[in-house]
């Protein structure tokens, strides 16, 4: 009995209790009911103020069409220097790296073993020459006497018609007319093979001169050296032992590939003449250098499905480097007097491309456009726009046609918030923060 208020106290705040909550649930859902009411003008901005956007001109200028790709650096031309001969290196005039211009003396082989050659091929030259010119007079001499001696026998064949000489006496004289005129056969056939001998002698001669010139290296090209393969005082055998490259970089070659769907392009625009390529070492500071188009490959690789370029550089300060790998530019042409918007200002939609256009009271009209190349962070519109009108880049998606927008230049737009993007993020971030 004394506990029994107790238990009644209890249970009548046990039945207001539920009244007290039920409260005060109501209140936060009417207070998110009133915040969305109020908050659904600012999201479209037609009703809750201008809505804050970045905006760009549209421009006109000149917009060239370039194809980028990665390229190698090639030597215009590299010869790999070798001995012709063998023998001891004795000199070597130049040091490794060096520049050298065509027809430098680089390399000395021992020329003393040739010139001893030189010299005994010299000597028999002279004895074939003495042989032949012996030959020669012999061959006068045996001509002289066949000649007396056929006259002889003439007239002996007469004298003995007459009877003043015996037929064996005439006979006798004609056999020795035929056997001298064989003799002066003989003697020809004589000086042909002395002058053939003479004419061999003369070819080891030029021979032994040419081994000779073998023992002075000298370079083939204008270039730069590499790596002596071979030092001095060495051994070098003929065709066997490759002593330096030399590799010629002024001019140099730029090889690239570029996907074979710009074949037809780059090939029609070669018909009007050299296509410019610009490229660019991968280095810190690197300057670009302007070369030209000059090889197309004759097939595209299946692989790839790329097609190999090779340009010209003419290379006078020597900044590209054979080996080195480059950034490419290939320059089709250049499209004069091109309508450019930033390339964020193009939208896509459920009718292709548009752009919001701000009109002069700072409203916006959503307009269609047809857009050509992008030419790094700008789009060439092909129709459309104008040069002089504003187009909208960032906060698109809080717009509809007729919105009224508060217009700021890209160079004004403040960085965007913590966990918000440019542009869309953007907007959408205002909206969510709108309140009654």
């Amino acid at each position: 009995m004394p506990h029994r208020p107790f238990l009644v106290a209890a249970r009548s705040v046990i039945r207001r209790g539920p009244v007290v909550l039920g409260f005060a649930l109501v209140v936060p859902i009417v207070a998110a009911g009133c915040s969305r009411t109020s908050a659904a003008p600012a999201r479209r901005g037609g009703e809750g103020g201008p809505v804050p956007v970045v905006t760009a001109p549209v421009t006109e200028k000149d917009v060239p069409v370039d194809i980028a790709a990665i390229g190698n650096v090639e030597a215009y031309d590299t010869v790999t220097v070798q001995s012709q001969v063998t023998g001891q290196l004795v000199d070597v005039l130049f040091h490794e790296g060096d520049f050298v211009t065509k027809g430098q003396h680089l390399f000395t082989i021992d020329p003393r073993p040739f010139e001893a050659a030189l010299a005994q091929a010299q000597a028999n030259l002279s004895r074939d020459e003495a042989l032949v010119a012996q030959a020669e007079a012999q061959l006068g001499r045996d001509a002289a006497q066949a000649e007396y001696q056929q006259l002889t026998a003439e007239r002996n064949a007469e004298l003995q018609k007459r009877g003043i000489i015996s037929k064996d006496m005439a006979e006798q004289t004609r056999a020795g007319a035929d056997a001298t005129a064989a003799l002066v056969k003989a003697d020809k056939a004589g000086l042909t093979s002395a002058k053939a001998q003479l004419t061999a002698q003369q070819s080891a001669v030029d021979n032994a001169k040419v081994q000779l010139s073998y023992t002075v290296i000298n370079s083939p090209l204008d270039g730069r050296t590499g790596n002596l393969a071979v030092k001095q005082g060495n051994l070098v055998t003929a065709n066997g032992s490759q002593l330096i490259t030399i590799q010629k970089i002024q001019p140099v070659y730029v090889t690239f590939a570029i996907p074979a769907v710009h074949l037809p392009t780059v090939k029609e625009h070669m018909g009007h003449g050299e296509l410019p390529v610009t490229a660019t070492p991968q280095d810190v500071d690197a300057k670009a250098a302007t070369g030209r188009l000059t090889f197309v490959d004759n097939a595209v690789d299946p692989t790839t499905d790329t097609i190999k370029l090779k340009a010209t550089f003419d290379n006078p300060d020597r900044r590209l480097w054979p080996g080195q790998f480059a950034r490419v530019s290939l320059r089709l042409m250049t499209l004069p007097h091109a309508v450019v918007v930033p390339s964020e200002a193009v939208q896509t939609g459920q009718d292709g491309l548009y752009v919001f256009v701000v009109k002069s009271d700072r409203t916006v009209e959503q307009r269609t456009v047809v857009t050509g190349e992008r030419v790094d962070q700008d789009m060439v519109i092909q129709k459309g726009l104008h040069p002089g009108e504003t187009v909208v880049t960032e906060g698109q998606l809080r717009l509809e046609p007729g919105s009224k927008v508060q217009a700021r230049g890209a160079e004004d737009a403040d960085p965007p918030a913590p966990g918000q993007g440019r542009g869309r993020g953007r907007g959408q971030g205002q909206g969510r923060g709108a309140r009654p």
